[in-house]
């Protein structure tokens, strides 16, 4: 029950946040925030499972009972961990904690509202990874949206009604897609329950019939592409990615932490489990347009970030990129490709929350992000300025940071692959992104923080807040320690992946 323990103490926490007095909100959520951090870590500290939770083996904290009955259809409370479930829930907690933190100084009205929200969006998310029947996982999965729809909406900038409504109609109507598609698959398989590792299960036994005059085979086909176009709004991927710049600009910097570091993963953690597991032969067959995919993905997202001149713009153009290589890894078919985008995403979660919050940090203090507006802040913000470039090293994959760790995995796993035609060529193609990721923070760092200082503020430049310098000093520790030491995820990764590339022909 320790799974069900961690949502529902999270659930909690929000609704006392919610209520409590506006002077005591952000405190108390920061401490509170605590209590599921802690239980993430014990839980990470105990954990042994070495199976799938798709395709069974040990499960580490699983609890399955009949819930609901909806006609033929039984429904399960069903929740488990294994090795990309338990990176991720560890992810959440941690990213979420330090938002809260970097919370303090740019959140100053309806500071109760503000937490209590993400308080709830992180118990959903909790969910999301967690979560074995779709009914439950469906619901998760939407309850995330509505606090970041209100959170970019309330607290955001000065274009924040339309981000928000463009962030909630993107992905919204990418749920419903990817629900069709899923919907198509259930009730073409002979199981009567909405469990995800039943349907796995009849999807690789073949045993798929024909639903509304379309032949299995079709229906697979069908199902995919449904599934992958509404994951692949969440990622981002191109041309799905319009909303994301808008939402991250408009968002405040915790929301904005969130949002790159955890909610995007939620697209490739479903495509991992739903396209990637249930439907390997599929992706298998569709493996050069997803790749093409992936490295447009890759050098379109590097081309537009070097275009940019809003800091915060950058890195989010830079987070498409990103995920490009996520999916590469993915349709590479082979352990370190699948274990490394896997791995990847922990290491963008933790590499683009210390982004986010250094970017913040010299809104915070220098009142803009506009690169043509700033110069020489290395004199005045030495602190905040080496947090930049720590973290901007992190997104050019310096070795020992954890992005390091991450794209290299991807990279030898796309040199190795014989599952995707041409595999090296793509790979190639993808590590050109590097160069362009490199040459769009390299001139950014030497706009901002070199040369004589300028800042068109009237603002006075003082160093960042305590507060502030705690949470990415933490994250700065945490990107080393797993660039370091890739093995603390890598291994437990690397056991879930197993049994995925076992049942679709990937080892």
């Amino acid at each position: 029950m320790m799974i069900e323990a961690l949502i529902a103490v999270t659930f909690l926490s929000a609704m006392v946040v919610l209520a409590a007095p506006e002077r005591w909100a952000a405190k108390l959520a920061f401490a509170l925030s605590l209590v599921p951090l802690v239980g993430s870590l014990w839980m990470y500290s105990v954990f042994e499972a070495s199976g799938n939770v798709l395709l069974g083996g040990p499960l580490a904290f699983e609890t399955k009972v009949p819930w609901i009955s909806l006609g033929e259809y039984q429904l399960h409370w069903h929740v488990a961990m294994d090795g990309i479930s338990m990176a991720m829930v560890v992810l959440t907690t941690v990213l979420m904690s330090l938002a809260l933190l970097s919370a303090w100084t740019p959140i100053d009205e309806r500071r109760s509202q503000f937490y209590g929200m993400m308080l709830f969006m992180e118990a959903s998310l909790l969910g999301v990874f967690t979560a074995l029947d779709f009914f439950a996982w469906f619901i998760f999965w939407e309850f995330v949206l509505v606090p970041m729809y209100f959170l970019i909406g309330i607290w955001g900038g000065p274009r924040r009604k339309y981000a928000a409504i463009k962030f909630f109609v993107y992905t919204n109507v990418a749920s419903l897609v990817m629900f069709i598609g899923f919907m198509a698959l259930v009730f073409a398989t002979p199981v009567t329950t909405l469990g995800l590792p039943a349907i796995t299960e009849a999807l690789l036994a073949g045993e798929v019939s024909t639903f509304a005059g379309i032949a299995p085979e079709t229906l697979k086909l069908v199902a995919f592409v449904a599934m992958f176009a509404g994951f692949a709004v969440k990622v981002p991927m191109v041309p799905f990615h319009t909303w994301l710049p808008d939402a991250h600009v408009e968002a405040p910097t915790p929301v904005s932490v969130i949002l790159a570091g955890v909610l995007l993963k939620m697209g490739t953690y479903a495509l991992l489990r739903f396209n990637f597991t249930m439907l390997s032969d599929v992706a298998n067959t569709l493996a050069i347009p997803i790749a093409i995919m992936a490295v447009i993905s890759v050098i379109y997202g590097a081309m537009l970030a070097l275009a940019q001149r809003d800091l915060k713009r950058i890195v989010a153009y830079s987070s498409i990129s990103s995920m490009g290589y996520v999916i590469l890894g993915l349709i590479a078919w082979n352990m370190y490709g699948v274990a490394g985008a896997t791995f990847q995403m922990v290491a963008h979660g933790l590499i683009s929350g210390l982004m986010f919050m250094s970017v913040g940090v010299i809104y915070n203090i220098a009142h803009t992000r506009m690169v043509g507006d700033l110069s020489g802040l290395a004199d005045r913000m030495p602190v905040t300025s080496a947090v930049f470039v720590s973290a901007a090293f992190g997104y050019m994959g310096l070795p020992l940071m954890a992005g390091f760790a991450g794209e290299l995995f991807i990279f030898l796993g796309g040199m190795q692959s014989t599952a995707l035609p041409a595999a090296q060529v793509f790979t190639a193609m993808a590590m050109f992104g590097i160069v362009i990721v490199a040459g769009y923070l390299l001139m950014a760092m030497q706009r901002v923080l070199f040369g004589p200082f300028r800042a068109d503020t009237e603002h006075e430049i003082v160093p960042a807040a305590f507060h502030d310098a705690a949470a990415i000093v933490v994250l700065i520790l945490l990107v080393i320690l797993l660039g370091t030491v890739p093995d603390l995820f890598y291994g437990m990764i690397q056991d879930a992946v197993r049994p995925i590339l076992a049942a679709g022909g990937g080892l």
